[in-house]
């Protein structure tokens, strides 16, 4: 490709309302345009870019028998009210009606259509298992669309689903799709984990996320340096924490003027903020929940709604907390009694608490020497707090480590949860009827060249791993001008191209300054330059893009040295 020829219009100021790495450098190097808020065009090199991570996920796919389709965007109302999600679902998903005023919506996730699918046309035992996956576009109305393609409202998902006749069955092809992943990744040049998740409002008995590392991750996953154990925090059960101060004192209000914060109070008081107890007071569905931790952690709000078995989570507004008596910044559950509108949740950690603060039910109040097990009364305890640096691995009490996570790929044990509502069985060898046991499992193919941004780039621009680079070898001739320059700059294009539309020539008329922070820019992995130190010794300059390292070679040796070095990359996933 000559870059003359190609759509790339790169950008010298990164637009104001992109924040993380990947949406500024995919904007600037003329990878993607924004049409409204949420919604990108991809321009070539992007588009590249994805369908080369779309072709290593169809060749693991293919090694697994995993059969490609394609279902439709738009899909009936009906078979969602079947399923149950069509009122649940949220106001993330699209619905539209047709002319005829029958209701629509665009794929969210295909789960009900797959089933849809199957059903009418698998019947026996003797017809399974069934393995299919799709690349196909899915559209979530996001309430804040974000950091790019990131959180998009359009985006682009490999989605595969799996049908068994029992348990084994499903376990097996999961362990076949959580390989496949892995090598999928793994050949993407990413540092992932792959760690426990909640199947959230999926469903299901088990799932796994595929989390790439990175500081700009919206996912705060844990994991232990002394075994395999790591997971999503918010589907950790930590390990309860017992209380280190003894008091047999009997409660007591003392007035704390102004103080409404954890960190206010514990200052006034002059305690550690440990020896608090922090109300966060929710709305889950209709039900006001008072959920209690100690002052130092944070409520799990994902176990919350699941313990709850909520559709719809929020913090309560004013009005909440007016209507089931409660006063915002000096709350606990002293005094207080569970009722049909009002319910009480209490960390396990915090009822090993002797000698606690708590909120005092009234203005400019707070109780001291609070003991949970004698002074809450009727309260439901749970683990409900998120696990933190503090505490130790759940599985072999080892070192734990915190990192952020960008989830780009997620494996789900759904079991009968759809082929139940949706009518999907099948008959064993006996003629009697039984629901097909399923999986599903989904791959963000455009969040994943985010992913791949953000932790790969430098002040520079993009560092892409070869296997996803949109081109993986650009050649600069340092002076247009120069009819020696380009010429040998032109032969090297030819003899490198070898029958693959990998490499570009920058035959700019621009200024080799410009042709040089271009590459940086866009991040080919190999840059060969062709310039003054050709004319002077008949040598050329090949820039690993990794590294910044500097190879000079004989422009004879030129071909040779760069297939080797792209060689050595796609084998060792750089």
């Amino acid at each position: 490709m000559l870059a003359s020829k190609l759509y790339s219009p790169t950008l010298r100021e990164i637009p104001a309302d992109a924040v993380v790495k990947s949406h500024q450098y995919m904007l600037k190097a003329g990878m993607m345009r924004k049409l409204a808020n949420g919604l990108y065009t991809f321009l070539p090199l992007a588009f590249r870019s994805i369908y080369k991570l779309e072709t290593i996920i169809r060749e693991e796919m293919a090694a697994i028998e995993c059969q490609e389709i394609l279902m439709p965007i738009v899909q009936p109302a009906e078979i969602w009210q079947q399923s149950g999600r069509w009122d649940v679902y949220g106001q993330e998903m699209f619905r539209l009606k047709d002319r005829h005023d029958h209701e629509y919506c665009l794929g969210p996730t295909h789960e009900e259509m797959v089933t849809t699918l199957v059903h009418l046309d698998i019947s026996s035992y003797k017809q399974l298992p069934v393995s299919v996956f799709q690349m196909q576009n899915k559209y979530r109305d996001e309430k804040r669309p974000r950091f790019g393609l990131m959180r998009s409202r359009e985006f682009i998902m490999k989605d595969a689903y799996t049908f068994d006749i029992d348990e084994a069955g499903l376990e097996k092809q999961y362990q076949l799709m959580y390989d496949a992943y892995t090598r999928i990744f793994t050949r993407c040049g990413l540092h992932f984990r792959q760690v426990l998740a909640d199947s959230g409002a999926i469903g299901g008995s088990g799932s796994h996320e595929f989390e790439v590392i990175a500081d700009s991750g919206e996912a705060d996953i844990v994991y232990c340096e002394n075994c395999d154990f790591a997971a999503n925090v918010e589907a950790v059960l930590p390990n309860e924490i017992k209380g280190n101060i003894k008091s047999d004192k009997e409660k007591e209000c003392v007035a704390t003027p102004d103080k409404s914060t954890i960190e206010a109070v514990c200052d006034f008081l002059h305690i550690p903020v440990e020896q608090s107890i922090k109300a966060v007071v929710y709305k889950l569905d209709d039900k006001i929940v008072l959920a209690l931790v100690r002052g130092d952690h944070e409520v799990n709000e994902v176990r919350l709604q699941n313990l709850y078995a909520a559709v719809d989570i929020s913090m309560a507004t004013g009005e909440d907390l007016e209507s089931v008596g409660l006063v915002g910044g000096y709350i606990s559950p002293v005094g207080l009694a569970r009722n049909e509108k009002l319910d009480i949740i209490v960390d396990t950690t915090v009822m090993s608490m002797e000698d606690a603060c708590c909120g005092g039910n009234a203005p400019d109040t707070h109780y001291i020497h609070v003991n949970p097990k004698r002074d809450f009364g009727d309260v439901r305890v749970e683990t409900i707090r998120i696990i933190d640096q503090n505490d130790v691995c759940p599985k072999c009490g080892g070192i734990i480590h915190l990192k952020k996570g960008i989830e780009v790929g997620q494996v789900f044990k759904l079991g009968t949860k759809y082929s139940e509502k949706l009518g999907c069985t099948y008959l064993d060898n006996t003629g009697k009827s039984h629901p097909m046991v399923m999986g599903c499992y989904g791959i963000g193919v455009t969040r994943t060249i985010a992913a791949s941004i953000e932790q790969n780039h430098d002040d520079d621009g993009i560092i892409w791993p070869v296997a996803i680079a949109p081109y993986e070898v650009v050649i600069v001739p340092a002076n247009n001008k120069d009819e020696e320059v380009m010429a040998v700059a032109g032969e090297l294009y030819e003899a490198l191209q070898d029958n693959a539309d990998n490499v570009v020539l920058d035959d700019r008329n621009e200024r080799a300054g410009i042709k040089f922070k271009d590459a940086d820019l866009i991040g080919y992995p190999l840059r060969v330059t062709v310039g003054k130190k050709w004319k002077e010794s008949g040598v050329v300059e090949i820039k690993l893009r990794r590294t910044g390292e500097v190879i000079e070679v004989a422009k004879e040796d030129c071909q040779e040295k760069v297939k080797s070095l792209l060689q050595e990359f796609h084998e060792k996933n750089l």
